[in-house]
């Protein structure tokens, strides 16, 4: 897929030797390509070639690469400290994060926990749920409710509550606590919610009385499948929460900070959850962190129950580089016409992509927002197709049956109409 030379071909040679890449065998599998450098929406490569990366780094990166505002506010806070312990101490840019984030997500969110990843969001997320159920008297609520074809991260909480059949951590079974799961809605997002839908939640919460919370994405199943429900369903699942006592966890890691043209997925279904985990964009993918919110109502029980705190404290907590970046970020973001960007690029993407329906093989493309998704009846061969896409000068990543994109927000169209003709061609060369 690539010919290096130089420098590249001695880094090549080391990644083979040592280096482990994820969701990939050791020391073998599809060559990777050596990036030297990163500008905008474009990756450059050791032997010069230049791709489009429609992934935004796994869905990280909506400005793009080398933001002068981002690297701005990087080299500002390397001037004062790039990291200090959060334990017994504060700083300035983890205050005015949590500060920004409390402002815009939905209330009654108050409290901001700051992590290290998505995935350490959700394991903060599922302690938070069960910390706050002994905290108010039900300790024997500590199992998770939600729904198939879901994905939360490779952790252990995180892993145990992504499914355990589609959700590539069946080897792990007998690792992870068990929660329950019922059937994902079939409701595509335009549906109406059908009591089908939403049976088999509302039995689940009728039948148990040991569910600490529930935890979904909202509207917007991301590593799972990409596959786009209806708000209605979300809106159900939140009042049927409120009506049995049990916490509602939106998982806004991957569809956070306006991928789905709302700021926070959550706003389709004009609801607020008790906990909302973030993570991915929040930092313009400079850097990782993550934070988890809950309301003043959860944050009071755990405070107020045993051990008079919450019990997690990761080493990078509050990490002042990556704050002081997540904030310039955020800011950027809010500052910019962000609801006209994602709406483009869902304009662009339903042009583009709209050339692969009907193809034989192709069993759905659809777009939201910012995510563009060809589904294929059959897995991708993920060497054939990344060498077919990095020959058409754009970076994608397939996984199983799908193929495709979510764009920086800065795109152009004229790159966009490159990375859609792309994902069309693989699916028209597959056809043939």
């Amino acid at each position: 897929m690539v010919h290096p030379s130089g420098r590249g071909e001695a880094v090549l040679a080391a990644d083979r030797a040592h280096v482990w890449h994820p969701y990939s065998p050791a020391g073998a599998g599809v060559l990777v390509p050596p990036v030297v450098s990163a500008q905008a929406v474009r990756l450059r490569l050791a032997d010069g070639r230049e791709l489009i990366d429609g992934m935004s780094s796994w869905w990280a990166a909506i400005h793009g690469y080398r933001h002068p505002i981002l690297d701005a506010a990087a080299v500002a806070q390397l001037g004062k400290m790039s990291h200090v312990m959060f334990g017994g101490l504060t700083h300035e840019p983890a205050v005015s994060l949590a500060s920004l984030l409390v402002r815009i997500t939905p209330e009654p969110l108050t409290q901001v926990f700051l992590c290290d990843s998505g995935s350490v969001s959700v394991e903060v997320a599922l302690k938070m749920a069960i910390q706050y159920q002994a905290g108010i008297g039900h300790p024997e609520r500590s199992r998770m409710l939600t729904i198939r074809r879901g994905y939360h991260g490779d952790t252990t909480g995180a892993m145990s509550v992504t499914d355990p059949v589609t959700g590539m951590h069946h080897l792990f079974r007998h690792l992870l606590p068990q929660h329950v799961f019922v059937p994902e809605p079939e409701c595509g997002f335009g549906d109406p919610l059908t009591a089908s839908d939403l049976a088999p939640m509302r039995d689940a919460l009728e039948s148990r009385q040991d569910v600490a919370a529930v935890i979904l994405e909202p509207v917007v199943q991301g590593a799972g499948g990409m596959r786009f429900y209806s708000p209605h369903y979300l809106r159900a699942v939140r009042d049927l929460c409120d009506e049995h006592g049990v916490l509602l966890i939106c998982d806004e890691i991957a569809t956070g900070f306006g991928r789905t043209g709302r700021l926070f997925a959550s706003e389709w279904a004009e609801i607020s959850p008790d906990i909302m985990c973030l993570g991915k964009a929040m930092t313009g993918g400079y850097l990782t962190m993550a934070a988890t919110l809950c309301t003043g109502a959860v944050a009071r029980a755990i405070s107020a129950g045993e051990g008079g705190a919450f019990m997690h404290g990761p080493t990078f907590m509050g990490n002042p580089l990556a704050a002081a970046i997540a904030t310039a970020s955020i800011e950027l973001l809010l500052a910019q016409d962000w609801q006209a960007q994602v709406a483009r690029l869902e304009r662009e993407l339903r042009l583009g992509l709209a050339r692969a329906r009907g193809l034989p093989g192709v069993t759905d493309v659809r777009v939201l927002g910012g995510i563009g998704v060809i589904e294929f009846t059959d897995p991708l061969d993920l060497g054939i197709a990344t060498a077919q896409l990095v020959a058409a000068g754009v970076w994608l990543r397939p996984f199983g049956r799908l193929l495709y994109t979510m764009p920086p927000y800065s795109m152009d169209d004229i790159d966009l109409g490159r990375v859609t003709s792309a994902m069309v061609g693989v699916a028209r060369r597959r056809g043939g």
